[in-house]
């Protein structure tokens, strides 16, 4: 092969992959990026007769829908319109486990987008991209998971939690609440952001009441040694975001990296984090402004169909 040869495959090969490469990249922030989904998955933690005591009819599940990591922005409002559809599905309980600001104008797009969800009993955690601004950072350091400092830029998260208690949701940071939703007889509690460190477990440590039909524990990340509080004091599930399921995935939505300190196996959706407590982990709506990519995982929604165990 002549010199000119080889450099003629080079030069094609690389314009190849620039093609490849930029085709990727429209895919993942015009196409994947806006293709919400909703997920569905059963959750079998209820005693036997709880769900005809609660006035629920025969094989009718209580329904969580669980939300998380809008990161919103006020143009999207694609996003916003999908999320208000979600009301459709009459939820018993809306979960929000944070990371919903995107800027620091995005509070009314927050408030659209949850709009009549908040109508319906709620309750939520925040993650750190509630408190402080995103800002500029290499997208290649996402996959190397290693920790992202936040910035210092402050947001406007009183705002929006004051109009979040004021419509009736409930903020479980560092709270224990208790009360019926659907019927059923909930506890639930919530820590702080576990991955900056601004959780302190000792403020809820304890097991659930007993007398609920259902003990949930929320955290904005699954952060396996908050994971393990919330088991070994007898919570039935945990809820929790953070993730974006990857984000960023190989083809089957196999996540390459958490982000956080669970595996990749438990980037997203459902698993039994020991025998008694299972984990649900969204992927969430958004991302960052300064990675605005999915690939092989769809932004997404979960509604968590509670029913009773075996007998």
């Amino acid at each position: 092969m002549t010199s000119r040869a080889f450099s003629n495959r080079i030069l094609r090969s690389a314009a190849a992959l620039a093609t490849l490469g930029l085709t990727t990249f429209i895919y993942a922030n015009q196409i994947e990026l806006r293709a919400f989904k909703l997920h569905r998955v059963q959750v079998p933690v209820l005693a036997p007769g709880t769900l005809a005591r609660a006035g629920k009819r025969e094989g009718e599940p209580f329904q969580i829908l669980h939300v998380s990591d809008f990161h919103m922005l006020p143009d999207q409002k694609l996003k916003q319109k999908w999320v208000a559809s979600l009301d459709a599905l009459n939820p018993d309980l809306v979960i929000n486990t944070g990371d919903n600001l995107g800027s620091d104008k995005a509070v009314p797009s927050v408030l659209a987008a949850l709009g009549p969800l908040l109508n319906r009993p709620g309750a939520f955690v925040f993650g750190t991209n509630d408190y402080f601004a995103p800002r500029p950072v290499n997208p290649l350091k996402y996959l190397t998971g290693k920790k992202r400092k936040p910035s210092r830029v402050e947001l406007p998260w009183r705002g929006m939690r004051a109009a979040f208690i004021e419509h009736g949701w409930q903020d479980a940071t560092h709270a224990r609440l208790e009360f019926v939703a659907g019927g059923v007889k909930v506890v639930l509690s919530g820590v702080d952001d576990p991955h900056h460190e601004l959780e302190d477990y000792s403020q809820i440590a304890g097991a659930p009441n007993a007398d609920a039909d259902i003990a949930i524990g929320l955290s904005h990340s699954p952060e396996p040694h908050v994971l393990d509080a919330f088991a070994e004091d007898g919570y039935d599930l945990v809820l929790s975001g953070h993730t974006h399921g990857g984000q960023v995935c190989l083809p089957g939505g196999k996540a390459i990296v958490t982000n956080c300190g669970i595996d990749r196996s438990r980037a997203s959706g459902l698993s039994r984090w020991t025998e008694k407590t299972w984990l649900h982990v969204s992927n969430g709506l958004g991302t960052s402004p300064y990675a605005p990519v999915r690939l092989f995982c769809r932004p997404s929604a979960t509604l968590i169909e509670v029913v009773e165990r075996d007998s």
